[in-house]
C-alpha cells in the first residue's frame, strides 16, 4: 500500500491520532514507563546470561553417599522459628 515508506504526512497523521486519542498529558507518561520497561528488560536479560555463565563455570557438587535426614519441625505460624519444635519421623520411630 506505501510501498514501506513513511513519509512526512503519514508521520503527522499518526502524531494526530495519537494527540486525538491519549492527550497531551498522558503521552510523555506512556513514554517514560515505556523507557523504565525497556530498562527493567534489559537489566534482567543481562542478569539472566550472567548467572547462566556463572551455572557454566561452576564446578558440580560430588555426589553424596547417603541423603542427609532433613529434620522436620512444628512451626506456630508459617516463618516462625522462635516456636519450632523438632518432630520425630514416624518411619524411624518404634512402634507401641
Amino acid at each position: 500500500m506505501f510501498g514501506g515508506k513513511i513519509g512526512t504526512m503519514e508521520l503527522v497523521l499518526i502524531v494526530v491520532v495519537l494527540l486525538l486519542l491519549f492527550g497531551a498529558k498522558k503521552l510523555p507518561d506512556m513514554a517514560r514507563s515505556l523507557g523504565k520497561s525497556a530498562r527493567i528488560l534489559k537489566s534482567e536479560a543481562k542478569a539472566m546470561k550472567s548467572e547462566a555463565s556463572q551455572k557454566q563455570e561452576a564446578p558440580a557438587d560430588p555426589p553424596q553417599d547417603e541423603p542427609q535426614a532433613e529434620r522436620k519441625t512444628i512451626k506456630a505460624a508459617p516463618g516462625d522459628e522462635n516456636s519450632a519444635r523438632p518432630v520425630a519421623d514416624p518411619e524411624h520411630t518404634a512402634q507401641r
